[in-house]
């Protein structure tokens, strides 16, 4: 069933409208066969770039390549793509089968009942052909709409917010079927969501989009272990930031003052200036933080960075319990911590230690905005 792909390539492909620059002249290559998400806050040019692949908006510099050829002024039905997009646009007086099996018949194919088969059974509904799309699920709606597009064999498949329609469970359950889909046919996929879980499960290289540029680009554990910016590592879960001081270098280590805490930050994870004196906002995710009570300090074990405070907030949400800690070196600091043998004394008004492993932090340059510390992108 696997099907040969192609890569696409965009060069200093923008896009303005008057004195609005949607798309910065941006250079992006997404492999063949892969399946990459653009990935970024409504208006952040993710769906413009997209569209711009499809055909749909002519770049305003710039060219467009899928494999060897050049793109860039073709219309949208000369490309080698096919967009799914968020509704799902199936035709309601057609069955499932001749949903499928429109783009062959309207292009005079003779035959269609074994490639229809073929690709209802690569989206598990074969036992569904007859039915009409309003008889099925949300979720099986979509799978016939990425059925309808694969079947025409394009080069490269682009999806626009295509789970965006479904309920939570409903869409984690259809991002495991798309990966598979992908892995089985084997095509390119580009892959546009706001929706930070759905590309880390999907995609093997995630373009992050601010502002009509690319602010960082690489696979889902990379970009989220090793963000460059504080946009990338709010937007991709949340963080922790330290402001912090530079205060000596030990081996691979730098060593941190934050409001009279000591913090270890490894060199190799720290993308700011690290001269003694300088400041560095030192980075850590509230799952990599273990929480111990005041009266247990002692059993903290040695060479873990450490925060004294005071528990502010708890809330319980099944897997974990999420705490705000009050701390002077970061006023509102996270800790997400399994709800596993919890210690009945972590409660709000709690004195607490919060610590971790140094390998678990990581440093930007503290000239850029922290934002609010433990803000979570939306």
């Amino acid at each position: 069933m696997r099907q040969t792909g192609g890569d696409v390539r965009l060069s200093g492909i923008s896009k303005t409208y008057g004195s609005f620059t949607a798309v910065h002249p941006l250079d992006l290559t997404v492999p063949q066969g892969s399946f990459f998400a653009l990935l970024g806050a409504s208006g952040c040019g993710k769906t413009t770039t997209l569209r711009m692949i499809a055909g749909l908006e002519e770049p305003t510099t710039g060219t467009v390549a899928l494999g060897d050829q050049d793109v860039t002024h073709l219309p949208p039905y000369k490309r080698p793509v096919n967009t799914v997009f968020q509704s799902y646009a199936l035709f309601p007086h057609l069955d499932i089968f001749e949903n499928v099996a429109f783009g062959l018949r309207r292009r005079g194919i003779k035959g269609v009942k074994k490639q229809v088969e073929e690709m209802l059974d690569l989206v598990q509904l074969g036992e569904q052909a007859r039915k009409k799309p309003h008889q099925l699920s949300g979720g099986q709606q979509q799978r016939v709409a990425v059925a309808r597009a694969l079947i025409n064999h394009p080069r490269v498949l682009l999806l626009d917010e295509p789970l965006g329609a479904l309920d939570l469970k409903l869409r984690r359950q259809m991002q495991l079927e798309l990966k598979r889909i992908q892995t089985e046919v084997g095509i390119t996929f580009v892959h546009v969501t706001h929706d930070q879980e759905e590309a880390m499960t999907m995609a093997d290289t995630v373009a992050v989009m601010n502002g009509g540029r690319v602010e960082q680009l690489g696979a889902p554990a990379d970009l989220y272990e090793n963000p460059r910016t504080t946009f990338v590592a709010n937007f991709l879960g949340t963080s922790n930031f330290i402001e912090a001081e530079v205060g000596s270098h030990s081996g691979d280590d730098i060593v941190l003052d934050a409001c009279g805490d000591r913090l270890v930050l490894p060199r190799a994870r720290c993308g700011a200036p690290t001269a003694v004196g300088g400041k560095v906002l030192a980075g850590v995710r509230p799952e990599k933080i273990s929480l111990t009570h005041a009266d247990d300090a002692g059993a903290v074990p040695g060479g873990r960075n450490r925060l004294t405070g005071k528990i502010a907030e708890a809330s319980f949400t099944g897997v974990s319990t999420q705490y705000v800690v009050d701390s002077p070196a970061c006023p509102r600091f996270s800790v997400y911590v399994q709800n596993v043998d919890r210690d009945a004394r972590l409660v709000p008004g709690a004195e607490v230690v919060a610590h971790w492993s140094p390998a678990h932090t990581f440093g930007l340059d503290a000239a850029q905005d922290a934002g609010a510390g433990a803000e979570e992108a939306a």
